[in-house]
């Protein structure tokens, strides 16, 4: 599609959540790059505003910064009231975390919040944005799934359960909203080299870029529903598909137990 084309489907403005780094920052600069205005939303304005203003001064687009905690419902209105007056056309919602350790292991109230921040943000952001997309008839929304969406992951339970979500979730509105003119793409990768690995205590070795990640998704919009970034998302997308459900349950978890670090060694006594 050529960015004349994406900007007349999806601008002039694009929301994109979690911009301040990694994957959320490279869906920024591609569609930059394309010609659309940006809201960069994250809870470091600083880097919110060092990125549009350098955006800005590369492509001639416009920018908007929202500092906000998308964990909280606070966060999710902030969003709402700093949009209302933008001509909004594509929503990606990027934001997000995880964890690779026994469910036990991990404290119960980060569990929780990686259900605000993974999902139920989403989900405020999709009632909201969703109607304003109808109504224009044409736009698009970009979901953040993963290649532990398909099935229960050992080691990461209530990660691959919030992205389990997020993947009925885009399928689902895929089918609802395409006869508006409303396009949606879940983007499911597998190991991706941003900060989120030092967050899950990951080692991500054979990781994909997340210029990959971004490139690959926004060229799938409107044309594909999931698209898996990256060899080794495809790779393993390929080879589990016809695999038993429990079958697939050990496979992601020996994966998980791969790029786990090992623990911390305790100073001597």
């Amino acid at each position: 599609m050529s960015s004349g084309r994406f900007v007349e489907n999806y601008g002039p403005w694009a929301v994109v959540t979690g911009a301040s780094d990694g994957i959320g920052q490279a869906f920024a600069q591609d569609l930059a790059a394309r010609g659309l205005d940006l809201v960069l939303v994250a809870r470091r304005t600083d880097r919110l505003e060092a990125l549009g203003a350098g955006l800005r001064g590369e492509h001639g687009i416009r920018y908007r910064v929202i500092g906000a905690d998308l964990g909280l419902p606070t966060g999710s209105d902030a969003l709402v009231e700093a949009t209302r007056d933008l001509d909004v056309g594509l929503l990606v919602a990027a934001a997000g975390f995880g964890s690779c350790e026994p469910f036990l292991a991990s404290d119960a109230s980060a569990d929780v919040d990686m259900l605000e921040v993974n999902c139920a943000a989403v989900l405020r952001q999709c009632h909201h944005f969703g109607p304003r997309l109808i109504a224009r008839g044409r736009g698009g929304v970009v979901l953040m799934s993963s290649v532990v969406a398909f099935q229960g992951t050992p080691l990461s339970a209530n990660y691959a359960a919030t992205k389990a979500y997020i993947q009925s979730l885009a399928e689902a509105l895929r089918r609802e909203w395409r006869s508006a003119g409303v396009d949606v793409v879940s983007c499911a990768p597998g190991p991706v080299a941003t900060g989120f690995a030092a967050r899950a205590k990951m080692n991500m070795a054979r990781a994909v870029t997340p210029g990959t990640v971004a490139s690959e998704t926004l060229s799938a919009l409107g044309r594909r529903g999931t698209v898996r970034p990256g060899v080794l998302s495809k790779l393993l997308g390929w080879s589990l598909a016809t695999a038993p459900r429990s079958l697939r349950v050990s496979i992601l978890g020996n994966v998980m137990r791969g790029m786990a670090r090992p623990p911390e060694p305790r100073p001597p006594r």
